[in-house]
């Protein structure tokens, strides 16, 4: 209303009497509202409100008060706590976007079948002593559809491999982990998976004496045993892979490929001390 007085006082020439009195408010309030100025708190949290929605519309909604406050207060050398950020993102109406929930999927016939090692004991002192591992199905063009194969590090989070493929197969799953291996010697981590037919494989099973590495499965129906991959297939996806709508598989890959870059590097966690995977690898 003042906003609309002082427009038409000075675009207009209308009188501010006549035009306070019309919104029927004293001329004293509205002298008052002239000359007030925000106070350096006030501009300080307007400062920080755009550069939320600068951030927000950047990572296009996939932020919530928490990672907001980790790369925000990270980018501005700031220490501003979660109750700042999350009245900030309320007050301007911004969520992050919601998760699926994970479609389930048949069991198929078992061969090597392993235990449960892992036992939801998803705590490692160091780099390559505990993975996890799992395939996810990504949809493209008129219900085609990819399939994801990934294996995370549970000492950091990071995806120390990925394989994208027009095929669930076992050589899906064994390419994964001959990526995995790249570049690595004289490690043998507990490798969890479920107990899907590329796990319980003959195949996977000489992998394993191969490279030497303990395997662990999760027991039937149990999704939560594997936790860690599941958890990053849920953030993928929300942050990601749910926001877009893909013709190819290329569009898809090449979603994938950007995403896990950004997972890798740029997605600080307050669980690694406000580190992203890749540095808090770097720092053990």
């Amino acid at each position: 209303m003042y906003q609309a007085i002082q427009e038409l006082h000075i675009e207009k020439g209308y009188a501010i009497l006549a035009l306070c009195k019309l919104a029927n408010i004293a001329r004293s309030a509205y002298y008052k509202w002239l000359k007030w100025k925000p106070s350096n708190r006030e501009l300080e949290r307007l400062s920080l409100a755009k550069e939320v929605k600068l951030r927000y519309d950047k990572r296009k909604g996939i932020l919530g008060y928490r990672q907001m406050r980790i790369q925000l207060n990270r980018k501005l050398k700031k220490t501003y706590n979660k109750k700042r950020y999350y009245g900030i993102m309320r007050a301007l109406g911004l969520k992050a976007v919601i998760r699926r929930k994970r479609p389930s999927y048949v069991r198929a016939t078992e061969t090597h079948v392993a235990e449960n090692v892992m036992n939801r004991d998803f705590q490692a002192a160091a780099p390559n002593l505990k993975w996890c591992t799992d395939v996810t199905e990504l949809k493209y063009g008129n219900g085609r559809k990819s399939y994801l194969s990934a294996i995370i590090d549970v000492h950091d989070n990071s995806v120390v491999s990925w394989v994208l493929s027009h095929s669930n197969n076992n050589k899906l799953v064994m390419d994964t982990v001959k990526k995995a291996y790249r570049g690595k010697r004289g490690i043998t981590p507990l490798l969890h998976s479920d107990r899907g037919f590329q796990y319980t494989s003959h195949e996977y099973n000489r992998l394993k004496v191969k490279y030497g590495f303990t395997t662990s499965m999760s027991r039937v129906s149990r999704c939560l045993d594997n936790q860690p991959i599941e958890r990053f297939w849920g953030t993928f996806k929300a942050e990601s892979f749910y926001l877009k709508k893909y013709n190819t598989y290329d569009e898809v890959l090449e979603d994938v490929r950007n995403y896990i870059r950004y997972y890798n590097n740029y997605r600080y966690t307050e669980r690694l001390n406000g580190l992203s995977p890749h540095e808090y690898r770097r720092a053990a």
